[in-house]
Order: C-alpha cells, then sequence, then structure tokens
C-alpha cells in the first residue's frame, strides 16, 4: 500500500505534464506565535482547489496505460470527485462520480463544469455514495478510482513530500490532514524515504474520529457518525490496511474542532491571503494548538480551498 521510490519518480514524471510545483510560503506570524520556521504548503492552487489532482492523474495515466479504460467511477464528497473528472477530461475519458445527497456545492459546481456525470446518494457520510459507485463499475471497461483503497493512488500525493523536502531539506515535521489516508501514507512514505527522523503528524476532525482513534488501538475502529464541517476528513469506517500503514509511518495524530478549524480558516485568510476549505485549514489549525513546535522546521499542508460560503461566512465574523 506504501508508494516505492520508483512509483513517486513516475508520479513525478507523469504529474510534471500537468501540474506546477506547488509553493511554499513562510507562515511569518504563526512561526513567530510558536518560536519555529513553519512553512505552508499551498496545494489549494493546483487544479480544482486541492491536492487530489495529484493521486487522480497518476492513478488514472497508470491504469489507462495497463488495460483499456471508457469510464472512471468514484464516491466522493467533493474534491477527489473533482480531481477525477479533471484527470478523465485532460486524459480523454467518462467520468461518473458519486456524491452524498446535498453535498458542498462549491465542489459540485467544480465537477459539473468539468463535465462529469454526477449522481447523488444517500446523506451524512460516502457509505451509500460508494456503494452505489462499487456497484456500477463492475461494468467492462469501467475503473473505480477509489481514494482510500487504490494501491496506486498515493504515489500521487507522495510527490508533496519530496516538493517540500527539495525546498527545506531540513524540515522537521511536517502536519498533513486525515481523512481516508491515501494523502498521508503517501506524504509519510516518501518524507521517511528521504529524511527517516522526520516526524509526521495526522490531523483529524474531533467530529469525525474513526482514523485517530483505529491509530490509538492498532485496529479498524468505527464511529456512528462523522458530523464535521469539514467534509474532506468526514470518514467514519476505516480500512484495514490502512490503519496499519499508518500506525507504522504516521508518529502522531492529533484532533481539531470545528470552531478551532474556523478559527484557523480565519488565520489564512486574513492573515496570509490565503483561501482554504476546513479540511484544507485542518493542519493549520492543528500548529496553531501545538506546544512543541519550538526551533523546528514546520511545513503545514493547506490542502484545499473549496470553501462553502456559509463557512467562509462564519470563519469571517468569528472574534479574532
Amino acid at each position: 500500500m506504501n508508494p516505492s521510490d520508483e512509483a513517486i519518480r513516475q508520479a513525478q514524471q507523469i504529474l510534471r505534464k500537468y501540474l506546477p510545483v506547488t509553493r511554499l510560503l513562510p507562515a511569518i506570524k504563526i512561526g513567530g506565535d510558536k518560536q519555529c520556521a513553519a512553512y505552508f504548503k499551498l496545494e489549494c492552487e493546483l487544479p480544482t482547489g486541492s491536492f487530489k489532482p495529484r493521486g487522480a492523474l497518476y492513478a488514472l495515466s497508470i491504469n489507462m496505460a495497463r488495460r483499456p479504460i471508457r469510464e472512471v467511477t468514484a464516491s466522493s464528497t467533493g474534491n477527489h470527485g473533482a480531481a477525477v473528472a479533471y484527470a478523465a477530461k485532460l486524459l480523454g475519458i467518462k467520468a461518473t462520480i458519486f456524491l452524498p445527497e446535498n453535498p458542498n456545492p462549491v465542489k459540485r459546481a467544480r465537477i459539473a463544469i468539468l463535465g462529469a456525470t454526477i449522481v447523488e446518494r444517500g446523506m451524512g457520510d460516502l457509505s451509500a455514495a460508494f456503494q452505489e459507485a462499487k456497484a456500477y463499475s463492475q461494468k467492462a471497461g469501467v475503473y473505480f478510482l477509489n481514494d482510500a483503497t487504490d494501491s496506486d493512488l498515493p504515489a500521487g500525493p507522495a510527490t508533496i513530500a519530496w516538493e517540500i523536502l527539495d525546498a527545506l531539506p531540513s524540515t522537521n515535521v511536517i502536519y498533513v490532514p486525515m481523512g481516508d489516508t491515501a494523502l498521508i501514507r503517501g506524504v509519510a512514505a516518501a518524507a521517511k524515504q528521504r529524511s527517516p527522523k522526520i516526524s509526521i503528524v495526522g490531523v483529524q476532525a474531533e467530529n469525525a474520529p474513526s482514523y485517530f482513534l483505529s491509530w490509538k488501538k492498532g485496529q479498524a475502529v468505527e464511529t456512528a457518525t462523522c458530523n464535521t464541517i469539514a467534509d474532506g476528513l468526514a470518514t467514519r469506517i476505516p480500512e484495514t490496511p490502512n490503519v496499519q500503514a499508518i500506525r507504522e509511518l504516521v508518529d502522531d495524530v492529533c484532533l481539531v474542532s470545528d470552531e478551532q478549524m474556523l478559527q484557523a480558516i480565519r488565520h489564512l485568510l486574513f492573515e496570509e491571503h490565503i483561501v482554504a476549505e476546513p479540511a484544507g485549514a485542518a493542519a493549520t489549525a492543528a500548529l496553531m494548538q501545538s506546544k512543541d513546535v519550538t526551533r523546528k522546521n514546520v511545513a503545514v499542508l493547506v490542502t484545499g480551498a473549496n470553501v462553502a460560503p456559509d463557512v467562509l461566512r462564519r470563519a469571517v465574523n468569528m472574534e479574532g
């Protein structure tokens, strides 16, 4: 499940054709407050407004080279779906994206603009959309690009770690949002191959802590709900292989509340002029709460900018 050096190099070569190297921007105010050298890795600046095209483009490209694929499918709360739709449009095939009902309107609009067929199923979490996508994808020539379980996909986001370490070889800590874990598995595997002593900190939503609980216990722990404003972190049912991987790769996992993510959105907007959605701001929220980064070089992933208007208004109207 963890990407090899060879797979990450292949991902870099493929992604260079389509995506820029994202900026590593000094986080001067937070760094000063925490007495560390902090940097934002701006994945929110990629096409579709999130880091997700890295994995979708890489996985779809290499699978199309292996076998005939006429259609790609995905179940998603939004960003992965938009990335799959973007990859499908670039590579010239059809995409069908399965979303929960009443999804983030900004993310749904991105998928629609990219020309994918949209199917909405179920409320609250991805369970119903996932089951529908899985059943639909049994047809010949259909590739179900499932974010949580696809074995190729993590090599795409793994390239983020190499970009960070190319720009800042002395990085001590990387804060990574943790939803279905494809991102953190890729980043952690790539970072530790280059710098074995680096610390990887996963960040989950307090109201969707399934992988946090699983990481602590050493086995998959489901939660009854995952009601968080961070739809990108709203994972309720962990995959056992992913739990095993993060136990091996991730040094610490912390939880942030919805209010802390809103505060981080507000900080990023007003202090850094960066637009972030709740999941995209989760790592920033974690650093803002951290007490043990003094004199360290810290990279913080800002993973998505697709914030719903009502959430952005809530963040803006909070007290500073």
